[in-house]
């Protein structure tokens, strides 16, 4: 569904999830033909395809109520339960207001600016420089930075990251990306399952050898044996279409959800150059050590790229930072180097400051470079 504005994009996104959780039970139903085809072989090697063929459609409309029940059980347990996946996968922690004062009160100015609900804010500790939004509901919706962005980027860029992935939740990418993780999870473990047994089995099926040899006839022992053949390459090669077609559903999600996150950014805190120097800043340290594929598809840069960057899940940083360039009036500083380990958190790359902010937000006696100010009035300095 093709999506030419803002507003399109999120109904292209809830249509999407809408397709994509339909296309999962799909999936699961090609599963189950598949393996009834390879348990009607286990048992019986002597019949012919259309044998096999009619056996396990047979069999797939008995299934039907408990793969479509175990679909839906796996869904419920992903909408539960995948925030605390993500957190057992990336070691996040839940923070409060004491414990990062400064994250959380500019989280929570962009939230009153625009009177968006406040997520809950988590960190992770690592020295990747990277950040990811998940959720399925204004109850779970959850932003989660790691320490190592929180030294490296000044407040105007940790502003601008934050706004990124507000705008991925006011979006609906959050629950599109979390509904393909759900589809490729459940289909890949059904896949890997399948191919587990079938090579655990040593590929030696219901009927022997010697079975085959005592049949009546040898023409149609051989075609018996054909048959089975067959249906076995049939079967695997659904299964292989199966799980093949549950990435490319992650990797065929828009990338422009990342362009738009980054223009959405920029409504939001009217600084496009934040938004510029923290993606060069952030550019290709993001990796998060042990995290899976699915869990760097959130981010807000994902250096893993596949095939000639074919199923990359987020366009380059040149072409993110030359549409902020051109659309929004930013100023492209070019790669920044890292800053130093000795760095106080916020006072990182001081040698390229960001221009003065004006608007209703800005406090125009306060320097805007200095992470150390104190914060002021109840909700804290809103750089």
């Amino acid at each position: 569904m093709a999506a030419y504005g803002l507003y399109t994009h999120i109904a292209s996104n809830k249509t999407r999830s809408m397709l994509l959780l339909a296309g999962l039970f799909l999936l699961i139903y090609v599963m189950v033909f598949a393996g009834a085809l390879i348990g009607e072989v286990a048992v019986n090697s002597n019949g012919s395809v259309a044998y096999y063929i009619n056996a396990a459609t047979r069999d797939l409309i008995k299934a039907l109520p408990f793969a479509t029940i175990g679909a839906v059980l796996w869904i419920v347990i992903a909408y539960f339960g995948h925030q605390k996946m993500i957190d057992s996968i990336t070691g996040s922690e839940s923070v409060t207001r004491q414990e990062q004062p400064r994250l959380y009160n500019l989280l929570e100015n962009l939230c009153i600016s625009r009177g968006i609900p406040m997520p809950k804010l988590k960190v992770m500790d690592s020295d990747a420089l990277n950040a990811f939004a998940t959720g399925l509901n204004p109850r779970q919706y959850s932003v989660t930075v790691t320490t190592g962005l929180l030294r490296a980027l000044n407040d105007d860029e940790m502003e601008a990251v934050l706004g990124h992935e507000l705008t991925h939740i006011r979006n609906g990418d959050v629950q599109l990306m979390v509904v393909a993780v759900i589809i490729a999870g459940v289909v890949g473990f059904a896949a890997e399952l399948f191919f587990r047994i079938f090579i655990n089995s040593g590929f030696r099926f219901g009927g022997s050898r010697s079975s085959r040899s005592s049949s009546s006839s040898d023409s149609n022992s051989k075609g018996s044996g054909g048959g089975a053949i067959i249906v076995i390459i049939i079967a695997v090669a659904l299964i292989a279409l199966a799980w093949a077609l549950s990435l490319v559903v992650r990797f065929a999600l828009s990338r422009s959800r990342e362009l738009l996150a980054d223009a959405g950014s920029v409504e939001l805190t009217k600084n496009p150059d934040a938004m510029i120097s923290a993606l060069r800043k952030i550019e290709n340290r993001g990796e998060l050590p042990g995290a899976t594929s699915a869990v760097m598809e959130m981010c807000i840069d994902n250096p893993r790229e596949g095939f000639a960057d074919l199923f990359a899940t987020h366009p380059s940083v040149d072409s993110r930072v030359a549409a902020l360039v051109k659309f929004a009036g930013g100023h492209d500083p070019g790669r920044m180097a890292l800053p130093s380990d000795t760095d106080a958190p916020g006072e990182a790359d001081d040698t390229s400051p960001l221009p003065p902010r004006s608007g209703p937000w800005t406090d125009k006696t306060a320097p805007t470079s200095s992470a150390q100010e104190p914060l002021r009035g109840p909700w804290g300095r809103h750089a």
